[in-house]
């Protein structure tokens, strides 16, 4: 009898020992890749807004930060994102203001005006091409203009999302985000 008790007591212990040390969940609740933030801090892109006056991601901080690489001739996939970054802020309520989208343009090419009031209320900033890969992780078989990166209001990037993306499954990300953290 009390070793029959004994084992009634000792199992619970016993099975998260178990669970913990040997059977190791592989699953994660993330969609998004998350990247180690202290790797990549935001540097100097070598900014300007579209009227030529200096401008940096610095200016963002303290926002979580939605970010969109692409050139200014804006093609099917680039609209895309930009249909997902305006959504993606949307849906997440009184806390959509803690966020910020911001289109980081490759080229000098003119943008069309008719997109720039589609998705107004997004920030539009030329970077240096080479500067931007340098710093951003890209998947293999990707580039840079293929993801949605997310970037911390502490100012470095954490999180990157999957070309072709989910955008019901950003959602849950960023709504995790914004519920575990209280800043930005």
């Amino acid at each position: 009898m009390f070793f029959l008790v004994l084992a009634i007591c000792a199992a619970p212990m016993i099975f998260s020992y178990l669970t913990y040390y040997v059977i190791k969940p592989e699953g994660r609740t993330n969609y998004g890749e998350i990247i180690d933030p202290r790797n990549y801090p935001i540097p100097d892109l070598g900014g300007a807004s579209l009227d030529g006056k200096p401008a940096n991601l610095e200016q963002f901080k303290g926002k979580w930060i939605l970010l969109q690489i692409d050139s200014a001739d804006c093609q099917k996939a680039c609209t895309q994102k930009l249909y997902y970054m305006r959504q993606l802020r949307l849906t997440q309520g009184k806390g959509m203001d803690r966020i910020e989208r911001v289109w980081l343009i490759t080229d000098d090419a003119p943008l069309d005006i008719a997109q720039m009031k589609e998705y107004d209320g997004t920030q539009f900033l030329r970077v240096d091409a080479q500067k931007l890969a340098a710093w951003l992780p890209v998947a293999e078989g990707t580039k840079v203009s293929d993801h949605l990166y997310m970037i911390d209001p502490l100012g470095n990037l954490m999180m990157r999302f999957p070309k072709d993306p989910d955008a019901n499954k950003i959602k849950k990300d960023i709504s995790r985000l914004l519920k575990a953290s209280s800043i930005g």
